[in-house]
């Protein structure tokens, strides 16, 4: 009996995990769908509506430090209770009015929330399932995906389900954060002692950023970071520029993130058979070289091969990024320390990338450099593996 309620308690707290990643994305993804309904409605620049994608995802990295001393404060179930709540404060007041001030207040508190999120779910399921936390880690980064998966496909629906309310297919994401909340609290036991309040330990911690190993892996997560946010929210428009409808490349968009999502699930599965993650890494990069050169060259059926292919590469590169500090970690101190440096660098450097798509459409009418500034991004990423070599 005890071993079966060991069983159930574990199960409820992947769950919990999977629901809690269900909203890292959706306040940030939905944008894009509605990418020139929103610049129309408010009368802003592309460069404007980029900065909705970079600053939460700016905000990731910025406060993405805080996580080690919050789960020192506060435990891991207080700390991510709190931030689930500042996530369903950022949703929920999307409703209230159609303002670019809000959106950016909206947006700016979401990338808290989901910064100190990252590293302190990193920290934790490498110390709660130390031998599975491969599995665990493709579960949560596949319910990362799920998230972006449903903003994709949904957002745009929300929107015309609704009388062509952007304002409330921005703000129905807030039911999707009550619910990982409310299951969280519930499936943390109270009495469960807290990973964060026993970082005392003789153990030795090395410092990420004095380590030229870790600084490459930033180096490799702000660029994977920087294609997702990009192609997150410039997808649909680009497609638009190509002649597709906002339905029809509301679609490509989903389906590019069904493909992510079950990536998500399957590669760090697969990458327990294969582990070799510079192997990984390179074929991913080469895939994602070929898919967007389709994306840039051609039209009609073809972007559909195109979609699939980036669709793939993102599926795989995400928990690569999420795996390699951990891999890197030798302790639950470096664990922590390491996913926090890698999440905090990574998403800084990765916020750069929208508003530079923006600002070049803004002063060229073209999307060139936009195409050019995806396939730049994926030699960066297939070089970070000659950099890694020990």
């Amino acid at each position: 009996m005890v071993k079966k309620q060991w069983t159930v308690s574990l199960i409820l707290v992947v769950v919990s995990i999977f629901l809690i990643a269900l909203n890292m994305r959706p306040a940030v993804t939905a944008i894009g769908p509605l990418f020139n309904v929103l610049a129309s409605a408010l009368h802003v620049s592309n460069t404007s509506i980029s900065l909705l994608t970079s600053i939460p995802v700016f905000c990731m990295g910025l406060f993405a430090p805080l996580a080690v001393p919050l789960q020192r404060k506060l435990g891991t179930k207080s700390s991510i209770t709190l931030l689930g709540v500042i996530l369903v404060v950022a949703n929920g007041l999307r409703f209230f009015k159609e303002s670019y001030q809000l959106l950016v207040i909206t947006s700016f508190m979401a990338g808290l929330a989901i910064a100190i999120i990252g590293p302190i779910l990193n920290a934790y399921i490498k110390k709660k399932f130390p031998q599975r936390f491969t599995a665990v880690i493709g579960i949560y980064s596949f319910g990362i995906g799920v998230g972006a998966t449903l903003s994709a496909a949904l957002t745009v629906a929300f929107y015309h389900a609704f009388a062509n309310s952007w304002t409330i297919a921005l703000g129905l994401w807030v039911i999707l954060a009550i619910v990982a909340v409310v299951f969280w609290l519930l499936a943390i036991p109270t009495e469960q002692p807290e990973f964060g309040q026993n970082l005392e330990t003789s153990e030795q911690s090395r410092n990420p950023w004095t380590s030229r190993r870790a600084w490459v892996i930033l180096l490799y997560f702000g660029l994977q970071t920087s294609l997702f946010f990009s192609i997150m929210s410039w997808l649909t428009p680009l497609l638009q520029d190509k002649g597709s409808t906002l339905e029809s490349a509301s679609t490509m968009l989903t389906c590019m993130s069904i493909v992510q999502m079950i990536g998500n699930m399957a590669v760090p599965v697969f990458m327990e058979k294969w582990p070799n993650r510079m192997a990984w890494i390179r074929a991913l990069g080469l895939v994602g070289v070929i898919g967007f050169t389709l994306l840039w060259l051609t039209s009609g059926t073809l972007l559909w091969l195109a979609v699939l292919l980036i669709g793939i590469v993102l599926s795989g590169l995400f928990p690569i990024g999420l795996l390699l500090p951990l891999d890197e970690a030798q302790n639950d101190q470096e664990a922590n320390s390491w996913s926090s440096m890698v999440l905090s660098g990574g998403f800084m450097l990765s916020a750069i990338i929208p508003i530079m798509i923006g600002v070049g459409y803004d002063i060229t009418g073209n999307h060139m450099w936009t195409y050019v500034i995806f396939l730049v991004l994926m030699v960066g990423i297939i070089a970070t593996t000659e950099l890694l070599k020990k």
